[in-house]
């Protein structure tokens, strides 16, 4: 493990390019209907339920990380959330990505896209998911 002299995250790499103290989480939720942030809370707290992680804004999102990051929040949208959760193959039988996409150049990453409008779309099959993806995070 590796700790930014600057803004005191953790990474698995030394020296891991990151933007380093660009964004804060608050700004994030800044001007989002307080329905968006509950979602948002909603979310966190059951990553939190997984085990130790650290919730940390990106430039563009916010990153949700064991010893590696494994989940993402791209988009606070008026009354959903979207989730790009990274996987090393698809999971197509699923019925909660509306969408899988592999990174261009990257043959061992494909995103599985997830909206949430409510907080019981955070149903058995995403917690199942959320924690193959931590698992895989430690």
């Amino acid at each position: 493990m590796w700790t930014c002299p600057f803004c005191h995250q953790d990474f698995a790499q030394q020296n891991q390019t990151h933007s380093c103290n660009e964004n804060t989480i608050e700004a994030f939720l800044t001007g989002k209907s307080d329905y968006t942030v509950a979602l948002y809370h909603h979310f966190t707290a059951a990553c939190k339920q997984l085990g130790e992680v650290s919730i940390r804004p990106t430039k563009s999102m916010i990153a949700i990380a064991a010893r590696i990051r494994f989940a993402y929040i791209n988009q606070l949208g008026k009354n959903f959330i979207n989730v790009v959760i990274p996987f090393t193959e698809p999971h197509p039988d699923n019925l909660c990505f509306h969408k899988i996409a592999q990174v261009p150049g990257d043959d061992k990453q494909f995103n599985h896209h997830l909206r949430l409008y409510s907080p019981d779309d955070l149903n058995e099959e995403v917690l199942r998911f959320l924690k193959m993806a931590y698992i895989r995070a430690l």
